[in-house]
C-alpha cells in the first residue's frame, strides 16, 4: 500500500473544504494570520484520520466533513499559541505566525481559529443529539490540550520529570486530539460506546506514539522537519529521550541554554544516540502504536481499516 498516496488523496478533499469553510475575510490582516499555517500545508493527518474512520464505519464522510475541518482548525490554533510560548521561529518551512505578524495578532489569530472550529462543527449534516455530544467531546479535548501544554511548560522549571509524567503530558497535549479525530465520526453517526471507545483508544495510543516519534525527529530530522532543528534541546523540553538520558547520567551541555550552534546540536544528538536514549524512545513509540492497533480488532476487516492501520505505522516511521 502506498500510504502517502492514500493520505494525499484524502488531504486533497480536506484542502478543498478548507478553502470553502475558512476563507480570507475582513479584517484581512487578522484572517491572513489565521490562515498562514493552514496555507503552509501540513500533513492534514487529523482530518484525514476522521475521513478514514468514517469509511471504516461504512458511512458517508460528506455528512461530517465540517467536523474534520473543525479538528484541523483546533490543531492550527494550538500550533500558533505553542509557537508563541516556545518562541519558535519556523513551522512547516515558513516563519511562525507571531514572527511574521507580531505576537498580539498571533494571539488573536489563535483565538479566532478556536471559535471558528466550533462554528464549523455545527455545519455537519447529522442529528442534533449527536452534534451536542461531538461539541462536548471537542470542548473536553481542548481543555485537556491546555492542561498538557501547561504541564509541558511547567516541566521546564523542574530538574527531574518521570517517564509517567511525560506520558501523561503527551496524552493530553497530543494524544487526545488524534483520539478525537478517529472517534468523533462514530459519535456523530450515533455508533455504540464499544465502537467509539475502540476508535478513541486506537487514536489515543497512536497519538502518544506519534508525539514520542516527533520528539525523536526534532533531534534526528535535521532541516527537513520544517521547524527549528534541536529546538526541544535548547528550550529545555523534557522529552522521553532527555528523561532517559538523565536517568543514565548523561549530560547535555546545551540543554535549556536557549541557543546553540548546529555543531553543538549535532554533538548533543550524537551523545543521545550513543547512550541509547534515542533508540529507547523510538522503540516505545512503536509499542504504543501496536497497542493502539489492537483496539481495532472489534471492527470488521475492510480496505479502509487497512489504511487506518498503515497510517498508524507511518506515524512512528516517518522521516519528517
Amino acid at each position: 500500500m502506498d500510504i502517502k498516496k492514500e493520505v494525499a488523496k484524502r488531504a486533497e478533499i480536506i484542502n478543498k473544504a478548507i478553502e470553502e469553510l475558512l476563507p480570507i475575510k475582513e479584517p484581512e490582516g487578522l484572517y491572513k494570520a489565521c490562515r498562514h499555517l493552514i496555507k503552509a500545508g501540513g500533513k492534514r493527518l487529523r482530518p484525514v484520520l476522521s475521513l478514514i474512520s468514517t469509511e471504516v464505519l461504512g458511512k458517508d464522510w460528506r455528512k461530517i466533513l465540517p467536523a474534520a475541518i473543525a479538528i484541523e482548525t483546533i490543531h492550527n490554533f494550538t500550533l500558533i499559541h505553542d509557537d508563541i510560548m516556545d518562541r519558535d521561529e519556523m513551522r512547516r518551512g515558513v516563519p511562525t505566525v507571531h514572527k511574521l505578524f507580531g505576537e498580539p495578532t498571533a494571539i488573536l489569530a489563535g483565538d479566532t481559529l478556536f471559535a471558528e472550529a466550533f462554528k464549523i462543527l455545527t455545519k455537519c449534516d447529522i442529528e442534533a443529539e449527536n452534534l451536542i455530544r461531538a461539541v462536548d467531546m471537542l470542548a473536553d479535548v481542548c481543555i485537556k490540550i491546555c492542561e498538557g501544554q501547561f504541564l509541558d511548560i511547567s516541566f521546564e522549571q523542574r530538574y527531574f520529570v518521570s517517564e509517567e509524567e511525560y506520558l501523561d503530558m503527551v496524552e493530553k497535549k497530543t494524544g487526545v486530539l488524534i483520539a478525537c479525530s478517529c472517534s468523533m465520526p462514530a459519535v456523530l453517526f450515533g455508533e455504540g460506546e464499544e465502537i467509539i471507545d475502540a476508535l478513541w483508544n486506537f487514536g489515543l495510543l497512536s497519538g502518544i506514539g506519534f508525539q514520542i516519534h516527533d520528539d525523536v525527529l526534532d533531534l534526528i530530522g535535521g532541516e527537513k522537519i520544517g521547524k527549528d532543528w534541536g529546538s526541544d534541546l535548547v528550550e529545555g523540553k523534557k522529552t522521553l529521550v532527555i528523561i532517559k538520558a538523565m536517568e543514565m547520567g548523561v549530560e547535555i551541555e546545551i540543554f535549556g541554554k536557549g541557543k546553540a550552534t548546529k555543531e553543538e546540536i549535532a554533538e548533543a544528538v550524537e551523545k543521545l544516540r550513543d547512550c541509547g536514549a534515542i533508540d529507547y524512545a523510538s522503540k516505545m513509540a512503536k509499542e504504543f502504536v501496536e497497542r493502539g492497533k489492537e483496539h481495532l480488532k472489534i471492527l470488521p476487516d475492510s480496505e479502509a481499516k487497512d489504511v487506518l492501520i498503515a497510517i498508524a505505522d507511518y506515524l512512528v516511521t516517518r522521516e519528517y
